[in-house]
């Protein structure tokens, strides 16, 4: 039998026979109201259109900066930074386990310096900002907020999103610093600071994108996704906070792949499930509590080096389900990101997809034309039924990090991608240009962008001269602040704005936080 790419299996044809007795006409419902299947507004994009945000970031903070301001003036409406991999892990550039990797798969900053000229001459209360950072991410909002304040920029003013879900690390992605527990403290402490100073931010964006790029199926990136959507919910709870005073700036990132009708059931079944359960677990009342606003990528797993042009069809594909699924915001993948950083004109080439999707196709002239097609509402049915299940097997384990730790999550990610590659390798599942249509010699060969050893040295030398040219003694202050403030109850995000005001770097911050919190041992998997 014919499979979705999640392992669903498809008859050839649906009808209302499949709907169990659903009369579409009265249970389809309206865009903009509960459970928001249909989406979060009466209008969709007829009024707004999503926000264009490319992913950027490579290099030096300067190098990057002419990135942002080329991906602007091609008419992109907001950024979306890439740190490198030892910005990600907490390490500042010298550190001997940063060698080698510093720019190469974003941007490296070591501190406000860093943060100051990666946005400079770009006004940060005039454009929304998406950071992807997870277990410095309060550390990297620190930078931010501490930039934008020094270009004269008020907090309130600051519209943005930091993704900040450090329990998709512990599941998929691994860059964490920090146990959990003081990790959900740290995001707490986060989501109060900016709903108090700054209701125009989102400070937690779940993650299912890297979830569903480690292997796993769309039903288990939904499942997993919201579960962990939930548990922030109860740490914010457990910690005193009303639902409604903070559940409207949750957001969330999902992955657009490439089963294209299996995509937009997985968004619309994931507004109604959080919908639902926000209203009827957690108590809700809000109407904005129970919309689940989120972001797209598309598939970066779903790229191919062979025949990488053909990525701008797939990447189009799923930039389509995204759109037609809802989406707020989002992001279209480069066609040579799986052989290097993305060039200028495979950035050109991506941001051209969206414009193209918003201007010329129709698709925004009608909210979720796809509603009431019989198939389609059958497979949204079968993705809330199935997260369902997986939600009662993980609360049966204890939760998300009870859960985390006993491996249940990596164990069922592996499996799903090794299903995956056996029907590759079978040539049950066909990948064009991979193991069907190959060719004996490309006939496209996409300019390639090259980081140079000698961005990591001058990174470097800009460091250690920070070093001598800040005042030290502010520095320690600053970083003994914060220290005390971890042994005890304080709100830490104040502490972590004076460490960046002072210069302090990003590892310095983090070798503070370490010797309170201590470092995360992932647990042993068979």
């Amino acid at each position: 039998m014919t499979e979705s790419l999640s392992g669903i299996p498809l008859k050839p044809s649906y009808d209302a026979s499949d709907l169990a007795g659903r009369n579409l006409a009265r249970d389809l419902g309206h865009p903009g109201r509960f459970p928001y299947t249909r989406g979060l507004y009466p209008e969709g994009y007829r009024t707004k259109l999503w926000t264009m945000r490319q992913f950027a970031g490579f290099g030096s903070a300067r190098e990057t900066n002419r990135r942002f301001k080329f991906l602007l003036k091609s008419g992109q409406t907001g950024l979306s930074t890439a740190f490198d991999l030892p910005t990600l892990m907490g390490y500042d550039s010298d550190h001997e386990r940063a060698q080698g990797e510093v720019g190469k798969c974003g941007v490296a900053i070591d501190s406000l310096e860093d943060m100051e000229e990666l946005y400079s001459g770009i006004r940060l209360d005039s454009i929304s900002t998406s950071m992807t950072v997870n277990g410095p991410a309060a550390i990297l909002f620190s930078f931010y907020v501490a930039a934008a304040e020094a270009q004269g920029s008020k907090i309130q003013d600051l519209r943005g999103t930091l993704q900040n879900d450090i329990l998709k690390e512990y599941i998929a992605q691994r860059t964490w610093i920090f146990p959990p527990e003081p990790s959900l403290r740290i995001i707490v402490d986060l989501i109060k600071f900016t709903g108090k100073h700054m209701k125009k931010f989102n400070p937690v964006s779940v993650s299912g994108y890297h979830i569903r790029e480690a292997g796993a199926t769309a039903v288990q990136e939904l499942a997993f996704t919201l579960m962990d959507g939930f548990t922030y919910v109860e740490a914010c709870l457990k910690a005193g906070m009303k639902v409604d005073d903070f559940a409207p700036r949750l957001s969330f990132f999902f992955n657009a792949h490439l089963d294209f009708f299996e995509e937009i059931a997985k968004y619309r079944a994931a507004r109604r499930i959080w919908a639902k359960h926000m209203k009827q677990i957690y108590k809700a009342r809000s109407p904005r509590s129970m919309h689940l606003r989120f972001h797209a990528q598309t598939a970066g797993v779903s790229l191919t080096s062979q025949q990488p042009e053909n990525n701008i069809i797939r990447t189009a594909i799923e930039a389509l389900s995204a759109v037609l699924g809802g989406c707020q915001s989002l992001h279209t993948n480069s066609l040579d990101e799986t052989i290097a950083l993305p060039s200028e004109l495979a950035a050109h080439i991506a941001l051209r997809t969206q414009q193209v999707l918003a201007y010329e196709t129709g698709v925004t002239n009608v909210v979720d034309p796809l509603g009431g097609s019989y198939f389609l509402e059958w497979l949204t049915d079968k993705m809330e039924q199935e997260a369902e299940l997986y939600f009662k097997k993980i609360r049966a384990l204890g939760g998300v990090v009870p859960a985390i730790e006993a491996g249940f999550y990596q164990r069922e990610i592996s499996d799903s991608a090794e299903r995956f590659q056996k029907e590759v390798d079978e040539k049950k599942r066909i990948v064009v240009g991979v193991n069907q249509f190959a060719l004996e010699e490309e006939i496209f060969h996409p300019p390639i962008l090259e980081i140079t050893r000698q961005t990591e040295s001058a990174q470097i030398r800009k460091l250690k001269k920070l070093r001598k040219t800040r005042s030290n003694q502010r520095v320690r202050r600053s970083l003994e602040a914060l220290k005390k403030a971890t042994s005890g109850k304080s709100n830490v995000i104040p502490f972590l704005i004076n460490c960046a005001k002072a210069y302090a770097t990003e590892g310095e911050i983090v070798e503070t936080l370490k010797k309170e919190f201590g470092e995360y041992i992932p647990p042993s998997v068979v």
